[in-house]
């Protein structure tokens, strides 16, 4: 096991973020943004912008690195375009008052509706229909869940109609 499978998820936590030059076995050098470090092989998770908006990821395997060092800090912009890598295109970042409008909205709109609707969870971030269904922000049809397939099919559909008339 070497010095960089030793250290703590915190440890590598700190690496998450920044450009890093990272020495592997073979005298091989990788260079990259650090998008994440795999918790139980220490594998690091490498990001490289290239031209055309494209995206290079590369993974060192953890027992094959030998020395990480951090060449620069991530400024808000840099972090912002590392969180966006894996996110869907169709994602869009809500404020919480977005958030709070959306939710509000929509079970304003499921009460009209004459659908059971609670508030849930953390601070009623989640809605909750006839108690058999979930509704998680950024409350859309694809942030529904339950174990009834017949209903999530429905509650869906109702939501999806609800945005496009908006």
């Amino acid at each position: 096991m070497n010095d960089w499978q030793r250290k703590s998820p915190l440890d590598w936590e700190t690496y998450v973020n920044k450009m890093v030059k990272v020495a592997a076995i073979e005298k091989h050098e990788y260079e990259g943004w650090v998008l994440t470090v795999d918790p139980v092989s220490a594998s690091i998770v490498l990001a490289t912008f290239l031209e055309n908006k494209k995206v290079s990821i590369s993974v060192v395997l953890g027992h094959a690195v030998h020395e990480v060092e951090i060449l620069k800090e991530g400024d808000d912009e840099m972090k912002q375009r590392l969180s966006y890598i894996f996110a869907p295109e169709e994602s869009k970042a809500y404020s919480p008052e977005e958030l709070e409008k959306r939710k509000n909205n929509l079970k304003t709109w499921l009460e009209t509706n004459h659908i059971p609707v609670t508030e849930q969870g953390e601070s009623g971030r989640m809605l909750c229909v006839a108690g058999v269904l979930t509704i998680d922000p950024p409350y859309g049809p694809e942030e529904c869940s339950s174990s009834n397939e017949i209903i999530l099919s429905r509650v869906q559909g109702l939501i999806q109609g609800y945005f496009e008339k908006q």
